[in-house]
């Protein structure tokens, strides 16, 4: 699945503005939307080290009411979580009627880096499909709104921000000698990735994949599908404020 993606999509920095304050404006009045009606929202974001994961969830709370959605980064689990099921933490997690609920890494490292680095044994990772789709399949009917980005990048372009990262004071605390080690592991994780996406892309709970290599086209790609997902889940067309603009000039014109 990864190999159909075209990773040369790029935007200009002028259509970059437009599309993400246009999204923005519109992912605002659907939070609106979700606090009304009282729907649970989920959304999780998967992806390579350094893909843009967290500033795809920078632009799509920018605008939000920060009353509405919280933001949980997932890591290794600590304390009473390390003791219990993996999915343990989640449950626990799981937002409130018209709140809604982002996680930078999920569930899915369960088959990603449990399953890669042997934290948990082979029949645990592959009873865990099952075990998602089931856990997704139950949110979902219970009127949860769930969307899952996998952001894909580039071998090369992953290398070429790292050493980005290396070279800036701000950015070198994301780098971790972690990081280049799952780099050397490349080739197995990406075998892992698409086992993931075959066998948890549902009718109810599918993937949507995101071109990465570009952060322009990869945050309003971000963007444009959360305002799908949303308007389609909500029954709700948000407005559209840029073509409003124009429409109004259009008719100016025209006299």
């Amino acid at each position: 699945m990864l190999e159909t993606l075209d990773l040369t999509r790029t935007l200009t920095r002028e259509a970059y503005v437009r599309e993400v304050t246009r999204r923005q404006i519109q992912l605002r009045e659907l939070g609106y939307q979700v606090y009304l009606q009282k729907r649970p929202v989920m959304i999780l974001f998967e992806g390579w080290d350094a893909a843009g994961k967290g500033g795809a969830i920078k632009r799509i709370t920018e605008k939000l009411d920060p009353r509405g959605y919280v933001v949980y980064p997932i890591a290794a689990p600590q304390g009473e979580d390390k003791t219990r099921h993996y999915l343990y933490r989640f449950w626990r997690r799981l937002p409130e009627r018209g709140q809604i609920a982002i996680f930078d890494r999920s569930w899915y490292g369960r088959v990603l880096v449990e399953r890669v680095e042997g934290f948990a044994p082979e029949d645990a990772w592959k009873r865990a499909y099952k075990e998602i789709n089931s856990f997704e399949r139950q949110v979902r009917d219970f009127g949860t709104i769930l969307a899952k980005f996998w952001i894909h990048i580039s071998r090369e372009e992953q290398l070429r921000r790292f050493e980005e990262r290396k070279g800036i004071g701000y950015k070198a605390w994301k780098l971790t000698d972690e990081d280049w080690r799952n780099r050397k592991k490349w080739s197995v994780y990406e075998e892992a990735v698409e086992e993931m996406l075959v066998k948890t892309s549902t009718r109810s709970a599918p993937w949507s994949l995101v071109e990465g290599n570009d952060k322009y086209w990869a945050r309003t790609r971000v963007l444009s599908r959360m305002v799908e997902i949303l308007s389609k889940e909500l029954g709700y067309t948000p407005t559209n404020p840029l073509k409003r603009g124009s429409g109004k000039k259009s008719v100016k014109a025209a006299k």
